[in-house]
């Protein structure tokens, strides 16, 4: 049972991390996030961001990208400047808060095939790094949780993100080597498994097609996050399984670039619809499903990102008020 409406799935523009709390705080109260604002550059990206996080393996940026490091550097320190900033943040703006909070970090698998070895290929092509570097952002994410929670006293549930838009390809082995011309091998489903169960009841998201629903169901997360618009028919009887198992729904309803927003019914119509092909209870929907920008916001308008979470709110209010309304309307 999820008691979170609506919320955000983590990146926003510009570069005033200030405001983009207090836009988050404003228009998502039921589920706010600490946002990234990847337009700082260097080390406020979702890579760098997350690398910055890991116990003894520090970063550094390189023209392919990044490389870990012998030792920390200035590309390290950003990343973590950045991050201390945005907590400062955090406990300013959210001064006195009492609920829930959401966290956002690279997963492990898009990770490992973001960062590459220090003389060699992407961490994802040797399977001892990658335990490496999956035991070191356990240990990091967990740091940075009990940061966060001495911070942030009022905080009841602190909800840990995954991002995980690279794990499709590397189940299929469609992630490309560093040099480009090649392919790094497909990763077994049960290594997947393993690392994510590393993570204390993750909501992981991938915003890219073939998400691993079944996966993700037997790792034993909290939530799946999704882009509705990239469901297919085929996906539904793992999604079905899914949320029988009790893991909840986190679905992308508003396009994460500007366009003109429709109303709220109009808005919560897919997840409507695709609770009502599920053929589950539709005073069930509110407790299962959150709605969701499809994904990051860092290529919007600062206006549009705002207006994105609003409309997802007020969707919200639809699927709580009347989950069985007419489609049609």
């Amino acid at each position: 049972m999820l008691t979170w409406e609506a919320t955000g799935v983590g990146s926003h523009p510009g570069d005033d991390h200030l405001e983009a709390l207090r836009v988050v705080f404003g228009e998502v109260p039921g589920l706010p996030y600490l946002p990234e604002l990847p337009a700082r550059g260097v080390g406020a990206d979702m890579v760098g961001r997350t690398a910055g996080l890991l116990v003894d393996l520090p970063v550094e940026v390189q023209p392919s990208g990044w490389r870990l490091a012998g030792r920390p550097g200035r590309d390290h320190r950003r990343a973590v400047d950045h991050l201390r900033r945005d907590l400062d943040g955090l406990e300013e703006v959210g001064h006195g808060y009492e609920g829930p909070l959401k966290l956002q970090v690279c997963g492990p698998w898009t990770l490992a095939g973001a960062i590459e070895l220090r003389h060699g290929d992407k961490v994802l092509s040797d399977p001892g790094a990658v335990r490496d570097l999956a035991a070191s952002l356990a240990q990091g994410v967990a740091d940075h949780c009990a940061e966060v929670r001495r911070r942030m006293p009022g905080v009841t549930d602190l909800v840990l993100q995954l991002d995980e838009p690279g794990l499709p390809g590397v189940l299929a082995g469609t992630v490309p080597t560093a040099s480009g011309f090649g392919r790094l091998a497909a990763v077994e489903e049960w290594r997947v498994e393993e690392s994510l169960r590393a993570f204390p009841e993750p909501v992981v998201h991938c915003c890219a097609p073939s998400v691993p629903y079944a996966l993700l169901r037997r790792a034993g997360v909290r939530a799946v996050s999704a882009d509705a618009s990239l469901i297919r028919r085929r996906d539904e009887e793992a999604i079905g399984e899914l949320v029988e198992a009790g893991v909840g729904l986190l679905l992308g309803v508003v396009p994460a670039t500007d366009t003109r927003l429709p109303g709220p019914a109009a808005v919560a119509r897919p997840a409507l619809e695709l609770w009502r092909r599920l053929g589950f209870a539709p005073e069930d929907l509110a407790g299962k499903v959150v709605l969701s920008p499809a994904c990051g916001l860092a290529a919007a308008s600062p206006g549009y990102a705002r207006a994105a979470l609003a409309a997802c709110r007020k969707a919200a209010q639809v699927v709580k008020d009347d989950p069985a309304r007419d489609l049609k309307d």
